[in-house]
């Protein structure tokens, strides 16, 4: 088994974006080579154990970054540091255990009910990843096709999981024991179908109720001086003359500064924040930024902080977003209660409370729905703001934790997809990159370059109110895709039983 394991790995790494070779189509390595080493194993156990083994490999290359802010922001020494990214690659490793395991047990049903229920098995279990234990669903299969915006348009009908299914259907029939057949047939129908919509798709002009002008600030601060108390007014100096400069050339309707740019609690008066609210009015513009906040229950008198993205316009603060989906281990502290010798990987003071507001945040006609870091890689986030009335997607993020790795274009191609799935066109600012402007389509409008200061600045950003297909039946297209990988299951183990 060692090298269908190898090749499965391989095709993970290879197929997500990454520091060597990124090729998109060898993805289908990943499910397919899970699949064959399902259907080949020769018992139940080594099936799942062999699966578990390419799964880790895969999703631990590919997620080796992790290692960097653990050391660099952690502390922790590389020998402690680096075997991070093999235990969450361990964790993430068992869901395709499963469906190799789930393929072991149908190995015998026909052809195109191992194609199909192997689509849905694999589509469920990446669906699961989103929801279990706060979720992860980071390295999803579409993902890895966001650089060829016609490959992901069947986002747009039956969502990123129900296309991983699809790409996992195809993957499992290409790669069948048996020579050209019906299956390949059908594996290559289905490439056909997914290939004819997108082109006709992305060439389709997307139905705007308005434009605005927009300009993303990245101001590339130091992560290591970004808390710093004697640093905050350079931060503050450079987002501000930087806007001044893209008020005066380009005249946009909105700036976006990153996550946390204002490095102190901006609801609180004072002369850091003074400067940001003279901007807004003497420029004219609406201004949204990401700063700590907190609150204060009344009764006990205690303080929460949060995560918050504000709007502010030239008569002052419009509306504000806290961040709902917090980073665990980041942000705050699983079970933290019981573990109190756990420390944060971030620098800040206590842990962080999630908002309960899912937007948009309004602002006359402009209605931006925000997505706070990594918020961008949930669906149902995106969802919630679409359903509540945005009409564009604004992902405001730090990636600077990460350094010059593959996690800010993993990052990026996840927001491509939120962008496809809801049809909207999607805003991204980062303090040192990637930011970009993401079109309904998937396609990258312009993008930034990694630890650079820059301004970048996109004329007739469309408005949408136009809801996607799958906007409209999220709910049903996950329920098809769990009853039809039980219903595979089932058929499975009943004729196993049988026999």
């Amino acid at each position: 088994m060692f090298f269908p394991i190898l090749i499965t790995s391989l095709g993970a790494f290879l197929g997500f974006a990454n520091p060597i070779f990124h090729l998109p189509v060898l993805v289908l390595l990943f499910p397919g080579g899970a699949a064959w080493i399902g259907t080949h194993a020769p018992s139940a156990k080594k099936a799942f154990y062999f699966g578990w083994l390419a799964g880790t490999l895969g999703y631990a290359a590919s997620l080796y970054w992790v290692a960097l802010p653990v050391h660099n922001y952690g502390f922790l020494p590389w020998v402690l540091a680096l075997p991070c990214p093999m235990l969450l690659g361990a964790y993430i490793g068992l869901y395709p255990a499963l469906f190799a395991l789930g393929l072991y047990f149908c190995r015998k049903l026909h052809w195109s009910l191992i194609g199909l229920g192997a689509g849905c098995l694999w589509g469920s279990l990446e669906a699961l990843r989103g929801m279990l234990f706060t979720g992860f669903p980071w390295l999803v299969l579409p993902s890895a096709f966001s650089t060829r915006p016609f490959a992901i348009q069947g986002a747009s009908l039956i969502g990123a999981c129900g296309l991983a299914g699809v790409l996992a259907a195809i993957a499992v029939w290409l790669g069948m024991d048996k020579k050209m057949s019906r299956q390949r047939i059908c594996a290559m129908g289905l490439v056909a179908l997914l290939a004819g919509y997108g082109l006709i798709r992305v060439s389709e002009p997307v139905p705007e109720t308005g434009k605005i002008n927009v300009s993303l600030i990245q101001g590339n601060i130091d992560q290591s001086l970004k808390w710093d108390p004697a640093y905050q007014e350079e931060t503050v100096r450079r987002y501000v003359d930087l806007s001044g400069q893209e008020a005066e050339s380009n005249a946009p309707d909105l700036i976006v500064w990153p996550e946390t740019a204002l490095p102190f609690y901006f609801q609180d008066v004072g002369p850091l924040g003074s400067q940001v609210l003279a901007l807004a009015k003497e420029r004219g513009v609406y201004i949204l930024a990401g700063s700590p906040a907190y609150s204060r229950d009344m009764p006990t008198g205690k303080y929460y902080l949060h995560n918050r993205a504000y709007l502010i316009g030239p008569k002052g603060i419009v509306d504000y977003y806290d961040k709902e989906h917090l980073v665990p281990f980041g942000e705050y502290i699983p079970f933290g209660e019981y573990l109190p010798f756990l420390s944060k990987l971030v620098q800040g003071v206590g842990d962080f409370m999630p908002g309960v507001k899912a937007g948009p945040i309004m602002a006359g006609r402009l209605a931006p729905g925000v997505l706070i870091c990594y918020e961008t890689i949930y669906p149902e986030l995106a969802q919630a703001r679409v359903e509540n009335g945005a009409n564009v997607l604004v992902n405001i993020s730090n990636d600077a934790w990460f350094g010059r790795s593959s996690a800010p274009r993993q990052h990026l191609h996840l927001s491509v997809l939120r962008a496809v799935e809801q049809g909207r066109y999607l805003i991204r600012a980062t303090n040192t990159g990637i930011s970009a402007v993401i079109d309904p389509r998937g396609g990258i409008l312009a993008t930034t370059e990694l630890f650079k200061t820059q301004t970048l600045h996109v004329k007739k950003v469309g408005l949408v109110q136009e809801k996607t297909l799958y906007h409209r039946n999220r709910k049903l297209v996950l329920s098809a895709l769990f009853v039809g990988a039980g219903i595979f299951l089932f058929l499975g183990f009943f004729r196993r039983t049988k026999k």
